[in-house]
């Protein structure tokens, strides 16, 4: 039988939207804490909450742009966030003080957190229901490419250039994608007079899929180990000598994702999520103690490989099942509760983990983060593997 075609016009203006959203992300929050050291004489708790409170407003946006979505209309909030972005970026410009910049990534963290949620649930609403798995993971590879490019990009302009040459090329990726966006042709779902008035109440589960919950339960501790590498990479490579060797690691990271992606989808949609998760958990957590014992390039390019197969094919599967035990109508809310929870890990793990580094070490955190991750494989058993087959297909796509 054939396929449902995936490639589409829309398929594709949306992920590049994304990669776009994400480019301008990563090549950010690589350099912040960098930069609130070097130029605002911040403390190490105080650079990672540069880099953190950036993903705080994300998340306090995720939580009403996915409550509201369904009724603004998906296109219109995807419009919306990408304005509020890039308006938020041209603020950069203005910083005086390192309290001005806190001040700044939490709004700019609201632009990305708006944007991010509406085209996740535009790439939901657009692929196949019995390709759930393939599309997510392609769809993720905007994600992945960014974080290879935004990284290398943002340590390369650190390094050789200056933060205005960074902050002109974010805004040069908002404005296309805000230009890209006008020809993109989004489904809207049709909401019964019964699903709106529920979903204009002002009530836990308006601002949270209950569903969507357990698996985002576990994001956050993932998302907790991500946030050491985001947020701490290049001050650990620079501590070991290995600078050189760390401005290649996202290359090598998003490489291993991409070879490994299209496979990981399929298999998640023929063989289920347990054959996909369980060995994401154990991946990550591998890399991560590689990382955290890395004497020489070799070793931390390595560890970047290994943490690109494990955290790079947990974030595409664990969003392809946040849509597959979600109602199709609350696809919004469902998308706007996992990455909330992610992001809550990613946003407070800088915060708290410049506390440990003083008294661990770089070596020591990742050690630390790899013990968190393997335990998520357990976590992962009860909150939602041992029970994965009860979930069938979702309904049909709307339009």
């Amino acid at each position: 039988m054939q396929k449902t075609k995936l490639w589409t016009m829309n398929f594709l203006i949306d992920s590049m939207t994304n990669l776009f959203i994400y480019l301008a992300y990563y090549l950010l929050m690589v350099t912040i804490a960098v930069y609130a050291t070097d130029n605002l004489q911040a403390s190490p708790s105080e650079a990672g909450l540069a880099s953190g409170i950036f993903i705080v407003g994300a998340l306090f946006a995720r939580i009403f742009a996915g409550r509201s979505i369904e009724q603004v209309g998906r296109k219109k909030m995807l419009y919306f966030g990408l304005a509020f972005f890039l308006i938020t970026t041209l603020l950069y410009f203005k910083i005086t003080s390192l309290q001005f910049l806190f001040v700044i990534r939490f709004l700019h963290g609201v632009g990305f957190g708006i944007a991010s949620t509406a085209t996740g649930t535009v790439i939901a609403s657009i692929i196949p229901n019995e390709r759930r798995g393939e599309g997510t993971s392609y769809y993720a590879m905007s994600v992945t490419l960014a974080s290879a490019v935004g990284p290398f990009l943002g340590m390369f302009l650190n390094q050789q250039g200056s933060f205005s040459m960074m902050l002109v090329l974010v805004v040069i990726l908002l404005a296309v994608s805000l230009i890209t966006v006008f020809f993109l042709r989004v489904p809207e779902v049709s909401l019964t007079k019964e699903q709106l008035d529920e979903m204009k109440r002002f009530a836990l589960n308006n601002f949270f899929e209950a569903k969507a919950i357990p698996i985002s339960i576990i994001s956050v501790f993932v998302g907790l180990g991500f946030s050491s590498i985001l947020s701490f990479l290049t001050s650990y490579t620079r501590e070991i000598n290995l600078i050189d060797a760390g401005s290649f690691f996202f290359i090598v990271y998003a490489a291993a994702i991409l070879f490994s992606r299209p496979v990981t989808g399929r298999w998640f949609d023929q063989k289920g999520e347990n054959f996909v998760m369980y060995p994401a958990f154990l991946l990550f957590a591998v890399g991560l103690i590689i990382l955290s014992q890395a004497q020489q390039g070799l070793a931390l390019l390595l560890a970047g490989g290994i943490i690109g197969l494990g955290y790079g094919t947990f974030l595409s599967s664990a969003q392809a099942i946040t849509v597959k035990v979600s109602p199709r109508h609350r696809m919004g809310l469902a998308t706007s509760t996992f990455f909330s929870f992610i992001d809550l890990g990613i946003g407070v793990g800088p915060f708290f983990l410049g506390f440990m580094i003083p008294v661990t070490g770089f070596r020591g955190l990742y050690a630390c983060a790899a013990i968190v991750v393997f335990a998520c494989t357990i976590l992962y058993y009860f909150l939602h593997g041992r029970k994965a087959a009860e979930y069938g297909e979702p309904p049909a796509a709307e339009g």
